[in-house]
């Protein structure tokens, strides 16, 4: 232990209450001062004023569920502040008791012996909040889009059979006619757009249903609370893009990289920040996001690669980017896609891509340069040398004597 923390606290905290423990680093086998607070506003004043009192510089607390909020907001200003996760501050089984939690934790700081949490600064956490919400309300859609098929397809409309999304502009004028009591099936069907790859015959067989007064007015709640949600989203989205206004460049840059729209972009930027400064590294970054093979041995034996469990809202954005990325002509996450997937099937090559795709975004966020997307020829040329010098291996394992070298230009 190191004399250098000098007086460190560690914050055991509930939702009623906090229980803390300040300990010396010239005696860590001695409490200095031990206290319990309430976490009210108020509570969490006294708090600050007992940490001033004792002259304490780190406090540690544990990532109890939204409890730590609060008071990480009312002590960032002033302490150095450690957000531990849960499991490197676990007790030994039987052994639960809050001061002895609070005490532990404090005891662990003094030791570097505990898993820190990353905790972006206040104003990338009011990012984070708007980016969030509106991925929930886009999920919220989905969801009510489901119910909406069900309601249909008791009414056997096969709406979703014939029309690839039922809220398209298509899909939504012929529910808004159903809502409205339009029950002949050519009408209906004549709402469709004559892009559609369904004929009109199909379309009017499609939409040959009953739907009764009840379903016309669930399918008319459902459509206006969709509606009302996209409202909400788009009041979201421009009230983030105000708050990153000064950061426009960096989303701009972003959206250079293949795969990358203005919300995902965005959403990056709310979760790791505007330079990924908080990542030394694009492994670390990716190990952070949870999109690193696990590494796990027992006796000399290699166990599961798995990855571990990260940033849940960054592994699926990534995985979304990467699936966007693979299906850009020429671009490089194509190549790789193209080559990992004859072996590793798609799901762990599109993973493969994801990791990829995070390097490239902490290099274009922490050196502050713009996308270069590789020569497409090039990569051509790299993937047939590669392939053919493969050939040349597996002769000349077979007994015959094959080379590859470039053809000299002729000076005839």
């Amino acid at each position: 232990m190191s004399s250098a923390y000098g007086k460190v606290a560690g914050i055991d905290v509930h939702k009623k209450i906090l229980v803390v423990v300040i300990v010396d680093s010239e005696h860590p086998g001695k409490d200095t001062a031990t206290g319990k607070f309430a976490t009210t506003a108020r509570g969490l004043q006294q708090l600050a004023a007992f940490l001033r009192e004792h002259e304490v510089r780190q406090v540690a607390m544990e990532s109890t569920a939204q409890y730590w909020r609060g008071v990480w907001m009312e002590l960032e200003q002033e302490f150095d502040l450690r957000l531990a996760q849960a499991r490197s501050t676990q007790a030994p089984r039987g052994r639960k008791w809050d001061l002895s939690d609070a005490r532990r934790i404090a005891r662990r700081l003094l030791a570097d012996d505990l898993t820190i949490s990353y905790v972006p600064p206040p104003e990338q956490r009011d990012w984070r909040l708007l980016a969030r919400t509106r991925v929930s309300l886009v999920e919220q859609i989905s969801r009510i889009r489901g119910l909406i098929e069900v309601v249909l397809e008791q009414a056997q409309i096969k709406l979703t059979s014939v029309v690839s999304d039922a809220l398209g502009k298509s899909g939504r004028r012929i529910l808004k006619a159903l809502i409205e009591g339009e029950q002949d099936p050519d009408q209906l069907a004549a709402l469709g757009h004559r892009s559609l790859r369904a004929s009109r015959e199909q379309l009017s067989q499609a939409l040959c249903g009953r739907i009764t007064a009840a379903q016309r007015l669930v399918l008319r709640l459902h459509v206006e609370q969709i509606e009302r949600i996209e409202q909400d989203i788009e009041l979201l989205e421009q009230e983030l893009a105000r708050e990153q206004g000064e950061h426009q460049a960096v989303v701009l840059r972003l959206c250079g990289i293949p795969g990358f729209s203005t919300c995902s972009a965005q959403t990056v930027i709310a979760e790791i920040g505007p330079e990924a400064a908080a990542f030394s590294s694009a492994a670390k970054l990716a190990s952070w996001i949870g999109a690193s093979p696990g590494q796990q041995e027992s006796g000399g034996v290699p166990g599961s690669t798995r990855s571990a469990n990260g940033n849940r809202m960054l592994r699926r954005l990534f995985c979304q980017i990467a699936w966007a990325a693979a299906a850009t002509k020429d671009s490089e996450a194509r190549r790789r896609y193209q080559r990992l997937v004859v072996r590793k099937g798609p799901q762990k090559a599109i993973w493969a891509v994801a990791h990829y795709m995070i390097r490239v975004t902490w290099r274009i966020l922490h050196d502050r340069v713009d996308y270069i997307a590789p020569d497409s020829s090039g990569l051509r040329r790299r993937a047939l040398l590669q392939r053919a010098n493969r050939l040349a291996a597996q002769m000349r394992r077979l007994g015959f004597a094959l080379t590859i070298s470039p053809i000299l230009p002729s000076h005839g």
